[in-house]
């Protein structure tokens, strides 16, 4: 839909400006008729400048996010104006894509933009869809400081989340990479030296050595190629999950994985309860709410479970009831929402169990990678004890015969 910048004026003489979406100029004129008597000035905004090449940067963490939206509860709660609090919250910034964003943002508002106007004309790709519509929600209830320290906090517990989960996951993770690169050095220069020296043995060499000269043989003429081939299924694997069927598909893979489904259906429970607990404080409509929160989960098929009880809700049914239907949203999350509901008091309801969920998540992870770490140790102790075996048996043979 075309966007229009204008110039109007009050039948007191006071000038005000804008932008405005129309469908065309006509409705454009009769739109900004209703806040103001006289139109001055209207003309289109061209594409280009409307979607800012800023909007193309990489996905803005949620740390900075948690720092920014600080900053802006705290500078709006000491009473200054709008414009100046995003230029001062954009020189705080130490997130210079978000600085620079920002400073766009406080030009736009400075022309008449509203700040989720500009802040969806200007971070599209870059800010989450969470931000941009509490920030409008927040304008529309005409409490703007709130919705930020909502946010605040939000963003805080994502990146705290976040953070544990990484924390989890490095040494596990820092153990395989350590492997992998042990097993292709040992495959392509350790026990080649030891089977040029079992050539000159003279001696029938065991089962073992053999297939272990053989695998060696295989690292030494394919590793190139089956990193090429890693690579390309990571590749294929993503391609297939951008794909109309692919996506629903693989997440649903996901959620079937042993552990790893129960992890990613906690911690999708726990992003459905905070976003719609945020967005509901901030006194956006429920079914706005649903919709922002079902597109900020990352599995695909519990997003559609609960981007589908839109119909319902809209036909006067309640979440609840219509959350029941679904064979991914975990039991607890339906039944407490439904009591929030009842009970009139489902922000609070969310909140508690978005915790809970979060709480779930972290010790479920840590069980994973209780059980990951031995699992490890097991394998390269399997590795390493065969080739302690392949390389001492035909010791033991030239020995017998000696």
């Amino acid at each position: 839909m075309p966007t229009y910048k204008y110039e109007g004026a009050y039948a007191s003489g006071e000038k005000v400006s804008g932008v405005v979406e129309a469908v065309s100029r006509t409705d454009a004129v009769n739109q900004i008729r209703q806040s103001c008597e006289i139109v001055l000035s209207i003309k289109e905004v061209p594409k280009s400048a409307a979607r800012d090449p800023l909007s193309r940067l990489q996905k803005i963490s949620a740390k900075s996010l948690s720092l920014t939206c600080q900053q802006f509860a705290i500078i709006l709660k000491a009473g200054l104006p709008l414009v100046q609090t995003v230029d001062l919250v954009a020189g705080q910034c130490p997130d210079k894509n978000l600085s620079a964003l920002l400073r766009q943002v406080s030009e736009d508002v400075s022309n008449g933009w509203s700040l989720s106007y500009s802040l969806e004309q200007r971070g599209a790709k870059s800010l989450p869809v969470t931000f941009r519509e509490t920030v409008r929600a927040g304008e529309e209830s005409g409490d703007l400081q709130a919705a930020f320290q909502r946010m605040a906090d939000y963003f805080e517990r994502m990146n705290k989340t976040r953070e544990s989960l990484l924390s989890a996951l490095t040494y596990p993770v820092f153990v395989i990479i350590v492997a992998v690169a042990v097993i292709i050095i040992v495959m392509n220069f350790v026990i080649p030296t030891f089977s040029g020296m079992f050539t000159g043995m003279g001696v029938d060499l065991p089962f073992a050595t053999r297939a272990l000269i053989s695998l060696s043989g295989f690292f030494q003429k394919y590793t190139l190629v089956l990193i090429a081939a890693i690579a390309l299924v990571i590749l294929l694997l993503r391609l297939y999950g951008t794909m109309e069927k692919g996506g629903p598909a693989l997440a649903r893979v996901q959620l079937n994985l042993p552990l790893i489904g129960n992890i990613v259906r906690m911690t999708n429970a726990s992003q459905f309860a905070h976003t719609m607990s945020t967005l509901l404080t901030a006194g956006m409509p429920i079914l706005q709410s649903i919709e922002v929160a079902g597109k900020t989960m990352g599995n695909l098929c519990m997003a559609k479970d609960v981007l589908d009880t839109l119909p319902g809700v809209e036909g006067g049914r309640t979440l609840g009831e219509c959350m029941g239907y679904s064979k991914e949203l975990p039991p607890m999350l339906v039944q407490m929402t439904s009591v929030g509901e009842a009970t009139g008091s489902m922000e609070s309801t969310l909140e508690v169990l978005a915790a809970y969920y979060d709480n779930e998540t972290d010790i479920q992870t840590k069980l994973a990678i209780t059980l990951l770490e031995p699992m490890i140790i097991v394998i390269l102790s399997i590795f390493v004890a065969f080739i302690l075996v392949a390389v001492y048996l035909p010791m033991f043979s030239l020995y017998a015969n000696m």
